[in-house]
């Protein structure tokens, strides 16, 4: 009788226990995207812009040189006046080509813009395609493994964020 109460205990516990247990799963959503065809070709259309626009910059970057140069040769030859004239010219153009990289290059910038246009598709894409594998196959969580994005999927069940909110409206 003892025994089959400890063993009734056990079994009544390790199902608690499993009735508890998550799952919980990881993928690596940069290995997904290189090896979708879509997603490499998107990313060499956006290594030919950025080469393009590079190439571009330093085109104008020459330029500056060049009116350095020649400022520096013929600085002694110059009044004042001209001498500011050409010093505010060269600080202008480079003003122009830090404002050019900032339009391509920026955080905002051209470049971010099409990233987004080329490549958020498939990402929506990706994303779709872990939240149903997740849903399919009953995982809770689904992490990246690959990035600092963090989680992919989770269970609306185990958001606990209203809770906690609740708790510190207290």
């Amino acid at each position: 009788m003892f025994k089959k109460s400890i063993l009734t205990t056990l079994f009544i516990a390790g199902i608690t226990v499993l009735s508890f247990a998550q799952r919980i799963a990881y993928v690596d959503v940069t290995d997904i995207l290189e090896s979708l065809p879509e997603y490499q070709k998107a990313q060499e259309q956006l290594d030919k812009i950025a080469t393009q626009w590079r190439q571009e910059i330093a085109v104008e970057q020459d330029k500056i040189k060049g009116m350095y140069s020649k400022y520096q040769a013929e600085q002694v030859l110059l009044s004042e006046d001209m001498k500011k004239q050409r010093e505010e010219e060269i600080m202008n153009k480079e003003k122009e080509v830090r404002e050019l990289q900032r339009v391509k290059f920026g955080a905002e910038g051209s470049l971010f813009k099409k990233r987004e246009e080329l490549v958020r598709p498939i990402q929506d894409r990706v994303y779709g395609a872990i939240q149903q594998f997740a849903e399919d196959k009953g995982f809770e969580f689904i992490f990246d493994k690959g990035s600092a994005s963090g989680m992919l999927f989770a269970d609306k069940r185990y958001d606990k964020t209203a809770d906690v909110k609740a708790m510190l409206a207290k």
